[in-house]
C-alpha cells in the first residue's frame, strides 16, 4: 500500500512540475495533448492484466451506501475514529501546495519559475516518506505522529523560509511529511479492517483526501490574499500540530 501512495503522491507532485517545465517551450495546447496520448499506457495495461492469475476476494454485501458503511466502521472504532479526524485536518488546510507555492515562489521569493524547482524537490521528499513508511511490517500510531509533526513543522517552516535556497530545503522534508502520513494512514486503515472492507476503506480515504480541497483550498487562497502569503502554508502547519493530541486517543 506504501508503493501504491509513492506513485499516487509522487505523481500529483511530478506532474505539476514537469508541466512547469514543459509548458514555456510547448505551450498549454501541447500538454493537454500529450495527457491525453499518456492515457493509452494507462489502458493498454488494464487490457494486458492477466484475469488467471488475479486471486478471488469474498465482496462485502452490496448496500449501495459503501461510503457511509465505512464512516460507521470508523467511528466505531477509538484508533480509526481520531487517526481518521486527523487525517481530514491535514488533507483539508495542510495539503494545498498548489495554491501557496506559485505564490509564495513568485511574490515572496522573486523566483516567476521557481514553482516547478519546488514542486521537484517535494516530489523528492514524497518518494522517501512513502518508501520509509513500506518498510514497515506494521504501521503505528507513533510513527502517523511522527510524519504528522514532520509534515506540520516543514509547513509553518515554508511558510516563513527568508528565501528560496531555505524554501527549497524545506520542501523536502515537506514531501516526506506529508507523504508519508497518508501512507501511514493507508497502513493503519487496511490492517484493521476485514479484506472485503478494504475497497470501501480506500474509498472513504479518497473522500478525505481528495473531497477536502474544495472546502480548503479557497479558505487557503482567502488567508494568501487577504492576511499574508506566508501564513496561506503556515496556518496549514498550525492546525495541524493542534490536532496531534488527538493521537494520543488513538493508542
Amino acid at each position: 500500500m506504501s508503493f501504491n501512495t509513492t506513485v499516487m503522491t509522487g505523481s500529483r507532485v511530478f506532474g505539476p512540475a514537469l508541466a512547469a517545465l514543459l509548458i514555456g517551450p510547448l505551450g498549454t495546447a501541447w500538454l493537454f495533448a500529450m495527457n491525453a496520448v499518456s492515457y493509452v499506457a494507462v489502458i493498454a495495461s488494464i487490457f494486458m492484466l492477466r484475469r488467471s492469475e488475479m486471486i478471488p476476494v469474498t465482496p462485502a454485501p452490496r448496500t449501495g451506501k459503501p461510503v457511509r458503511e465505512a464512516m460507521k466502521f470508523v467511528w466505531n472504532d477509538v484508533s480509526l475514529r481520531y487517526s481518521f479526524i486527523v487525517f481530514i485536518v491535514v488533507s483539508t488546510f495542510a495539503f494545498n501546495y498548489s495554491v501557496v507555492l506559485p505564490k509564495l515562489s513568485d511574490r515572496v521569493w522573486n523566483e516567476p519559475n521557481g514553482y516547478a524547482i519546488l514542486l521537484s524537490m517535494t516530489s523528492l521528499g514524497s518518494i522517501v516518506g512513502a518508501l520509509a513508511t513500506a518498510r514497515f511490517r506494521s504501521i503505528t500510531i507513533k510513527w502517523y505522529a511522527t510524519m504528522l509533526t514532520i509534515c506540520s513543522i516543514s509547513c509553518i517552516a515554508m511558510g516563513f523560509a527568508p528565501n528560496f535556497y531555505v524554501a527549497c530545503a524545506v520542501a523536502i522534508p515537506l514531501g516526506l511529511g506529508g507523504t508519508g502520513l497518508v501512507a501511514a494512514m493507508t497502513g493503519i486503515t487496511q490492517q484493521k479492517v476485514s479484506s472485503e472492507m478494504r475497497g470501501r476503506m480506500m474509498a472513504l480515504q479518497s473522500v478525505a483526501f481528495l473531497g477536502s480541497t474544495p472546502i480548503g483550498g479557497p479558505i487557503t487562497g482567502w488567508i494568501g490574499d487577504h492576511i499574508s502569503i506566508r501564513w496561506s502554508i503556515a496556518y496549514g502547519g498550525v492546525l495541524a500540530l493542534m490536532s496531534l493530541p488527538l493521537l494520543r486517543k488513538a493508542q
